[in-house]
């Protein structure tokens, strides 16, 4: 087995399996390693994964890219052509991607169904993928970083990638810390089906309890649930009956879809703000939930990770002259790309999930009237909506 490489990847989640390939067509020896497994076995047809994600046209285009979204299969896609967003006193929203001169807002893809696909881009690409790994230490000297392993392996690299989520080992390992901050809400996900037929249509809800519910299209007659919920009512909703969350989810979307049925178990993700004083350190770089953390309000997390991926991809591919992966100068370019549209993202959504906060009735008033002064401004409407589409 190879152990020196220009790029060792430590996460295969989504954004890692997804930097695997774009490093890959630069020429550059990439491992991918990960404390889980890595078999690409085809996900059951007969069921759904209750955890989907909203991919933007941008990240779409990334993952074509790289040859994964032409593996997904098209009966397992469903595109947002319009998305309805009310407040919590009568202010809303609508956009449609005509409007913005788009084929959708984003697709909805389940998490099994795009790891697969990226899986079997990754093994097509030849990056070594190392499965089952326990992460025994992290060192640095100038010229590499060492990775060990529990086996007693040793793998070293140019530059070191944590893509290891919220609590990363790579970040801790390298000094990085931060205390993330929990906003006292879980999201909870749970999909449904659905009496009326929703016509590719999300709909989002801002709460008087400062909680945040979404229904997001699915293939046929059935939406993915993501209730951004108040710590408590979150373990309500996970421990009830099926029926009893359905009523319940019903009731909360005004009946909008006709009656409700559960379809998978509800599962809950306890949401924490995550800003990092930096995001890269010598000979490594953090990217997707390592990197940074955001409310699922607009539901950009997976695409501000595929976005770092696409940007530092993109950096190293035009190193030109520079041999060296883990070069400082190459580090600070990824840096610079990504600093503004991340805070833009955590500015907005953590601005809208405390502006929807409980609150004085002068303030509810004024958030709801501001939501539906800017439905009427369609330049402004536009202008919000292109950062989160690109």
């Amino acid at each position: 087995m190879n152990t020196a490489f220009d790029v060792v990847i430590v996460g295969a989640g989504l954004v890692g399996l997804s930097l695997a390939p774009a490093l890959s067509r630069s020429s550059l020896s990439v491992a991918l390693v990960d404390r889980g497994s890595m078999t690409d076995e085809e996900p059951d047809t007969e069921s759904l994964d209750a955890r989907i994600y909203a991919i933007s046209p941008g990240s779409a285009a990334f993952l074509r890219g790289v040859g994964a979204w032409q593996e997904l299969r098209c009966d397992r896609i469903a595109a947002i052509e319009s998305m309805h967003v009310e407040g919590d006193d009568g202010g809303s929203i609508d956009f449609s991607a005509y409007d913005l001169g788009e084929r959708a807002l984003a697709w909805i893809v389940e998490e099994r169904e795009l790891r697969f696909a990226l899986l079997r881009t990754v093994r097509r690409a030849g990056a070594q993928m190392i499965a089952d790994a326990a992460l025994d230490a992290l060192t640095w000297s100038k010229s590499a970083a060492a990775l060990r392993l529990g086996d007693g392996r040793t793998l070293e690299t140019r530059l070191i990638v944590g893509a290891d989520g919220a609590r990363s080992w790579v970040r801790e390992a390298a000094g990085i810390v931060v205390e993330a901050k929990p906003y006292g809400q879980t999201a909870v996900v749970a999909n449904f089906s659905c009496e009326r037929a929703h016509h590719g249509r999300a709909y989002q809800w801002f709460r008087s309890d400062g909680g945040v519910l979404a229904w997001l299209p699915l293939p046929g007659r059935r939406i993915s649930m993501v209730w951004s919920a108040p710590d408590a009512l979150a373990q309500t909703l996970v421990g009830a009956p099926a029926d009893e969350l359905s009523a319940q989810v019903e009731e909360s979307g005004r009946h909008t879809l006709g009656k409700l049925e559960c379809i998978t178990p509800p599962s809950g993700f306890p949401l924490r703000f995550l800003r990092l004083p930096t995001s890269v350190a010598l000979r490594l770089a953090l990217v997707g939930d390592a990197a940074h953390g955001v409310h699922p309000l607009a539901g950009q997390g997976v695409n501000l990770g595929f976005g770092d991926a696409q940007a530092l991809a993109t950096v190293l591919a035009e190193r030109g002259p520079v041999d060296d992966a883990g070069a400082p100068i190459l580090l600070e370019r990824y840096a610079r790309r990504r600093a503004e549209p991340v805070l833009a993202m955590q500015a907005v959504t953590d601005g809208l999930a405390r502006l929807f906060g409980p609150s004085t009735p002068w303030l509810k008033t004024l958030r709801n009237a501001g939501i539906s002064a800017v439905d009427r401004l369609p330049l402004l409407k536009r202008a919000l909506a292109q950062p989160a589409l690109r």
